[in-house]
């Protein structure tokens, strides 16, 4: 057994300042990164990665000392079910690491946030989220989703990877493999003062036009005589016009700034199309990585509905459930689509279900509320929120769904105007309150109206017979009366006969 005298951390601890030079780090960042990707090709999981595990070696060459201990934890039940799982230090844990079961699973892209976090204590001499407590770190991670804050100075495509691999999907960060490439093509421009040869530290864009990462998009090693389709962006439920519906690859091209392209022959083009391989996703006996899917036989140990991470040309295939730690491994023929959930969907608990694996909210009628995606976990687990209730203060803003237990509601789904306008009220909480200020305001615009017109009628209705009794009393006077002429006229007369007696 070799014996190692101290760590990256130790190291650490000795120097001012507590940060090692941008040349000791890339050095360990590629020892680190290569040891990784061994237990990574056994299939081993380190989920432990801080400087305080790096250990040095004779030759000052850093070497893992963890190699795995929490991946061998994973499925060993906790002696009470009051104690947390925690696989990892909190301060280097990815979002998943918290709790697998609900927010994983687990794979190797989770060993890429504990890297990135390890290197940025190396070059900065701070530990990430230093100070909080547990909670507070989860509150960050988990719920806020914040990032350290990444150095300035670093050569671009470092810079750019080490943002890849603080991405909440796990899907879209990098694999150890691109980590190793990046750092071994940037470690000829470092200077051993700590500088580096470059030009400008603009940042590479880390999302294509099509709203994936690049990282992402690497996992995809498209070949002659793969089907291939369109690939839909993300979080999209909507019908999509597809330029590709569906071809068969039949030629690859590079071109000399690393962009692929291949060109697809499909049913009804004489020509074959020149597609860019970002544009495109594989489709292997009908699957492809990001469908939705359901196990033919059902395990009530998880859910049986969950989201594809990937198919194999040989028909394997690796699928994320709610309620396991890890990736479902097996074959497609095990496998049936799914009807697939977006971010933005309204969606409700199925009427069949009465006691949901998660809590969820109902309405003062009793009923299951709705609510609308606001996050899919790569494991098919829906994070859920209800506009349509006014929360306050401490209480549960957004609740967790099992995909199997829901379903998708609409206005088309709604039958009647009532259920429609049931559906109005879960688009906001101040739907009703608006609709009641609305009817109280059109009632008293209408009780005004029909007030006007009732005193007007009155107002004619007593000028009327006011008219009527003066017309009934002159008619009165004039057939008791032959003499008798109306005032104006009897006054007239009584002054001219005045003036001629005085004459």
């Amino acid at each position: 057994m070799k014996f190692y005298e101290g760590s990256v951390g130790d190291r650490m601890a000795q120097l001012k300042g507590g940060k090692l030079s941008l040349s000791n780090v890339f050095r360990y960042a590629i020892d680190l990164a290569q040891g990784i990707l061994q237990l990574h090709s056994k299939g081993i999981l380190v989920l432990n990665l801080k400087p305080f595990n790096f250990i040095l070696n004779e030759a000052d060459r850093a070497v893992l000392g963890d190699v795995g201990i929490p991946h061998l934890l994973l499925g060993i039940p906790l002696p009470s079910s009051d104690l947390p799982r925690r696989l990892g230090t909190p301060n280097y844990m990815a979002p998943e690491q918290w709790q697998p079961e609900v927010r994983g699973p687990i794979s190797f892209e989770t060993d890429s946030w504990g890297f990135a976090c390890s290197i940025i204590e190396m070059l900065t001499g701070v530990q990430p989220r230093c100070g909080r407590s547990v909670d507070e770190i989860y509150d960050a991670v988990v719920r806020r989703q914040e990032i350290p804050p990444i150095p300035s100075g670093l050569p671009p495509a470092v810079e750019n990877v080490l943002l890849g691999c603080f991405e909440y999907d796990l899907r879209s960060r990098p694999l150890m493999t691109d980590i190793l490439r990046v750092f071994k093509s940037s470690q000829n421009s470092v200077h051993s003062d700590g500088g580096w040869t470059g030009h400008g530290s603009r940042i590479l864009p880390d999302k294509s036009s099509s709203g994936y990462t690049e990282w992402f998009l690497s996992k995809e090693d498209l070949k002659v005589d793969d089907v291939v389709r369109s690939r839909k962006p993300p979080n999209s439920f909507k019908p999509e016009n597809m330029d590709v519906p569906e071809g068969r690859v039949v030629g690859v091209e590079h071109n000399t700034e690393g962009e692929s392209f291949v060109l697809v022959r499909v049913h009804g083009i004489h020509d074959p199309l020149r597609v860019h391989v970002s544009a495109l996703e594989r489709v292997t006996f009908g699957l492809a990585a990001g469908d939705w899917v359901r196990l033919k036989e059902e395990d009530r140990r998880h859910s049986p509905v969950g989201i594809l991470h990937s198919i194999q040309r040989d028909g394997s295939v690796a699928v994320g459930f709610l309620g396991l730690e890890t990736l479902w491994k097996g074959h497609f023929s095990e496998l049936q689509m799914a009807e697939s959930y977006c971010v933005g969907q309204f969606v409700r608990l199925k009427a069949n279900v009465v006691s949901p694996q998660f809590e969820w909210p109902r309405k003062r009628e009793g009923v299951w509320a709705t609510g609308r995606i606001c996050m899919v976990v790569p494991n098919g687990c829906l994070i859920v929120r209800f506009p349509g209730r006014l929360t306050f203060g401490e209480q549960c803003s957004s609740f967790l769904a099992d995909p199997a237990e829901v379903e998708v509601v609409t206005f088309n789904t709604c039958p009647g105007m009532v259920k429609k306008y049931q559906h109005l009220e879960d688009l906001h909480w101040a739907v009703r309150p608006l609709f009641i200020a609305l009817g109280l305001f059109t009632a008293m615009q209408m009780g005004f109206s029909v007030g006007r017109k009732l005193r007007g009628a009155k107002a004619k209705k007593l000028q009327s017979s006011v008219i009527q009794k003066d017309g009934q009393h002159v008619d009165g006077q004039v057939a008791g009366n032959p003499a008798w002429l109306p005032p104006s006229m009897a006054n007239m007369l009584s002054k001219g006969t005045s003036a001629a007696a005085g004459r």
